[in-house]
């Protein structure tokens, strides 16, 4: 009949599942979704019942064994409740295991499929799943499968447990290295041992790639998850021998874009307008002190508080509404006046961005409805085309702008002093204020160029400032801590973050939160295995960007990033010196995927030649790494430490100083003098362009020590296998292929 629609089988069976509203496929549904990605599915009949089970139906099989599968919506792991039998093809053995899962389950469906036989070992099975993920929207999955899917992935390493593609995010020339991450793949696509492949790599990339864009069309859009284990190979490609999904559809969120040029105005005012400042110390007097100890001029602050003329020399206004147009309008206020803040501010576009620093709006149970209020404000505003401002926070610890001329964090100087460096090119982006002021405090010698608390993201997200400060070409480092991103920010971020790798920058990432991990899995394998942290690790690392697994990792990254900016490594060849025959076994046992070099013979002699002008040409020889003994002195030991750094053969160093021998000037009261070893490794940092780190294995009376060389430039380890592990994260980052070889 003319005119009528023509659904497709995907269309079909969704709407199927609609008319009897299900929230789950049955398995003989989801198995044509499998023919529609590609994969072959195993002769199968479902059945209601004894009586339909004829010797012609299982002849229609072809296979001398029959599997028999309970058929329902509510049993995900059908062989966990004894839901699937594997039986001789004859009417009366698959009879009684059907009577068998009826007694047992309550079965009244059932699946009747031809047995493929497979094998079973690692590459012979895989798990293919698509599902939708807040942060990113689809994904695709490729791991190990079978029963023993869960266990494989817990029991091997993240990175080579299981694939993670996403649609528009996975460039389609990187399917196939993303692929050959999962320890799956090698054994399947190439064999091992002399093993013959079990499929050809095109097969597998093409699988994958009908899968991402079969994700992108349904996943989210009908689909949630979408899951095929095993999928095994065989003569004919690759076969789905079980399948589950999950019905649903995710409501678009789309949010007006926040306004580029008032996120500009709160980076860079030209004035400020702070309301909650007392005449005794509270947050916002502390705010204004803060605000006026980075340099910004009195004159340009305005402080709304009645019945004061001025405070710390800045003109005070009665009210909002007294108020003139200001850049950035700062709200250290109770949490209960911001509604009625924000409204004034919209009437008469008093301010280009708003801080807001209370926490109690979206962060504490029974006020999500009043943060969504305010963001709905905002952008039904932006919708219409009237003014309004760009809002940080709910409950932030406020922000630190370098070029702006201001702080507005309520540190108070003398809790948190003012960065006694030069400015680094860094960006600190943090959902979490308190995480960011410890990182500032720690990270003292790094003055960054912003520190930004963005608190509960009611406005303003990680992904908006990663966007708009990724613009700024003196930054060079962006460090993020994220605990959750806004729906579909993930992938915003990550979009931004490969433009900043290909300028040549760094994106860092610590993402807390894991612990709620498993906390909507639905008993699918693909949701246990590639949880939220694993698919944001993955897809981040995709990306360019270096993911710390621990806070402490993520804080010495900062600290290698910025102190070994602008220097090049030609390759993964270290020069290693050592005063402590210990450490010099310790760096040969944690080459964390760097080579010892070959010194040149130049180098031998010259270091040859200190050896013997300190008598210890009998005690030790040169070697990499080079064991100076205890006994050599300040000079000698950082010239010994320049000739292998200078050495052509080494890409890149580690001097690691014990400090304890008396033949090092390496107390606090040392330290000063001009002929101490501090001040002749800062001279050989500053005059060697070879990037080399420096380790101080020793305790808190070496503190100073170590705390001198900070200050001096040297990133500084407290031990040798932590130095190499964190500059080999530094290595892979800014070390190219072909500048290795």
């Amino acid at each position: 009949m003319s005119g009528v629609a023509v659904l497709s089988p995907v269309e079909a069976v969704l709407a199927g599942a609609a008319a009897e509203n299900r929230t789950q496929l049955l398995e003989p549904e989801a198995l044509v979704l499998a023919a529609e990605l590609g994969l072959a599915v195993p002769a199968h009949r479902v059945v209601e019942g004894p009586d339909e089970v004829t010797d012609d139906a299982l002849h229609a099989l072809g296979t001398r064994r029959v599997v028999v599968k309970v058929v329902s919506e509510t049993i995900a792991h059908k062989s966990d409740v004894g839901g699937v039998s594997i039986v001789p093809n004859d009417r009366f053995a698959v009879k009684a295991a059907m009577a068998a899962m009826r007694a047992r389950l309550e079965a009244r469906r059932f699946l009747l499929e031809a047995e493929v036989p497979h094998d079973r070992a690692l590459g012979g099975e895989l798990l293919l799943g698509l599902r939708f993920t807040d942060d990113f929207g689809p994904v695709v999955s490729v791991g190990p499968g079978g029963v023993h899917a869960e266990f494989l992935a817990a029991a091997l390493r993240e990175e080579r447990a299981i694939a993670i593609l996403a649609p528009g995010l996975t460039p389609a020339g990187r399917i196939g290295s993303v692929l050959d991450r999962c320890v799956a793949v090698p054994p399947l696509v190439s064999g091992l041992r002399g093993d013959a492949p079990r499929l050809a790599r095109e097969a597998l990339e093409m699988l994958v790639a009908r899968a991402l864009a079969f994700a992108a069309r349904w996943i989210g859009r009908g689909l949630l998850e979408l899951e095929f284990n095993p999928v095994v190979p065989g003569p004919g490609g690759l076969t789905a021998l079980d399948a589950l999904a999950r019905l649903g559809s995710v409501p678009a969120v789309e949010r007006p874009a926040r306004p580029s040029e008032r996120l500009e105005r709160m980076v860079r005012p030209r004035s400020i307008a702070i309301v909650g400042v007392s005449e005794r110390e509270n947050p916002g007097r502390i705010i204004l002190r803060n605000v006026l100890r980075q340099g910004f001029a009195r004159e340009r602050i305005r402080i709304v508080k009645p019945g004061v003329a001025a405070i710390d020399g800045c003109a005070a206004v009665p009210s909002l509404q007294a108020l003139d147009p200001v850049d950035l309008l700062v709200l250290s206020v109770d949490a209960g006046q911001i509604p009625g803040a924000l409204e004034k501010v919209l009437a008469r576009d008093l301010a280009g961005g708003v801080i807001v620093i209370p926490g109690g709006l979206g962060e504490r149970p029974g006020t999500e409805r009043l943060e969504e209020a305010l963001r709905a404000r905002l952008d039904d505003a932006r919708r219409a085309g009237r003014p309004a401002p760009v809002l940080n926070g709910a409950n932030c610890l406020g922000i630190r702008s370098v070029p702006g001329g201001y702080d507005t964090t309520f540190i108070p100087e003398r809790k948190l002093p003012q960065p006694a460096g030069p400015q680094v090119p860094l960006a600190v982006i943090s959902q979490s204020g308190a995480y960011a002021v410890s990182r500032a405090s720690k990270l003292a010698p790094l003055a960054a160029r912003y520190v930004v608390s963005v608190g509960n993201q009611l406005d303003l997200t990680v992904a908006d400032w990663l966007e708009h400060l990724s613009g700024d070409p003196a930054v060079e480092v962006f460090a993020l801590y994220v605990e959750g991103l806004r729906p579909g920010d993930g992938a915003r971020v990550l979009r931004s973050a490969r433009q900043i790798v290909a300028s040549g920058r760094t994106v860092l990432l610590y993402r807390a939160g894991r612990t709620a991990e498993g906390a909507r899995a639905t008993g699918s394998h693909t949701a246990t295995v590639a949880g939220p942290y694993t698919v944001a690790r993955a897809l981040a690392e995709e990306a360019g960007i270096v993911v710390a697994d621990r806070l402490a990792d993520f804080e010495d990254l900062v600290r290698v990033f910025c102190r070994l900016r602008g220097r090049r490594a030609m390759g993964t060849r270290l020069g290693a010196v050592s005063n402590a025959g210990f450490e010099c076994v310790a760096i040969a046992d944690a080459l964390s995927g760097f080579t010892l070099a070959q010194l040149g013979s130049g180098t031998r002699t010259a270091i040859a030649t200190l050896l013997r002008d300190a008598r210890l040409e009998g005690v030790v020889a040169p070697g990499n790494p080079l064991d100076t003994t205890p006994l050599l002195g300040d000079a000698a030991f950082a010239e010994a430490a320049r000739r292998v750094l200078d050495d052509p053969g080494v890409d890149l160093g580690l001097i690691g100083c014990v400090p304890l021998t008396p033949a090092l000037a390496t107390l606090p009261e040392d330290l000063d003098r001009p002929d101490s070893i501090v001040q002749a490794l800062a001279a050989l940092w500053q005059a060697s362009l070879k990037p080399w780190v420096a380790v101080v294995d020793a305790g808190p009376l070496y503190d100073p020590f170590a705390s001198a060389l900070e200050a001096g430039g040297v990133p500084t380890f407290r031990t040798a296998d932590r130095a190499l592990a964190l500059l080999s994260v530094w290595a892979r980052q800014r070390i190219t292929p072909s500048s290795a070889s």
